[in-house]
């Protein structure tokens, strides 16, 4: 089956990005109703973190995203991730979506082989790190003009906060940061991949 390309400013497009918004707020919405239900229930729900290589903390690549310690953990980790998310959501819902999943899936595997063990991690800080390094290097593999001056901003904002924060530091989950990081830069090329192959073939869903 053939599909032809749409334009940036056709309804299906500004309709897919709204949904790709929509999936940014509702990813959002999870993480306070998590929180919410995690303090009423005295703070049970952050042993569903990612557990290294405890094959019952494998569930936290899942969960632990919108899993936080505490509401200034979450709203610390609220704010980038609507800003990044929702840049990234204008490219779409597809996008977005698996942008998430892939930094999800790099980085919730990353925590769980070489984070130490006997620990419990939790937080949208992988997510957040991973949506940066994407918007930072997409430019790179797509050397599309508004793509770098995009991540070259992004770069400004968050570079500093990046670097910090693959530091070792007690308390902190610099493994999920590090391979979040890393699961964005995996998603920039993989994607980059696809639409290239899409410009090719437009067929190609």
């Amino acid at each position: 089956m053939h599909a032809s390309p749409t334009t940036s400013g056709s309804p299906a497009v500004s309709s897919d990005r709204r949904r790709g918004l929509l999936l940014v707020g509702a990813m959002s919405a999870v993480m306070w109703i998590e929180e919410i239900a995690d303090q009423l229930s005295g703070q049970h729900l952050d042993q569903y973190g990612i557990r290294p290589r405890g094959t019952d903390g494998l569930i936290g690549i899942v969960d632990a995203p919108f899993l936080h310690g505490g509401f200034g953990h979450l709203i610390a980790n609220t704010v980038p991730f609507l800003v990044l998310g929702a840049i990234i959501a204008l490219s779409g819902l597809a996008r977005v979506a698996l942008v998430t999943v892939i930094v999800a899936g790099v980085g919730g595997l990353g925590v769980w082989l070489l984070a130490a063990s006997g620990t419990d991690h939790i937080g949208a800080s992988g997510i957040v790190f991973g949506y940066a390094t994407y918007l930072i290097t997409r430019g790179l593999f797509s050397h599309d003009l508004l793509h770098l001056a995009a991540g070259a901003i992004v770069a400004v904002v968050y570079g500093s906060t990046l670097l910090f924060s693959v530091v070792p530091h007690d308390g902190v989950s610099w493994q999920g940061h590090l391979f979040g990081g890393i699961g964005g830069v995996i998603a920039a090329r993989l994607l980059d991949v696809r639409t290239q192959r899409r410009r090719l073939d437009p067929a190609i869903a």
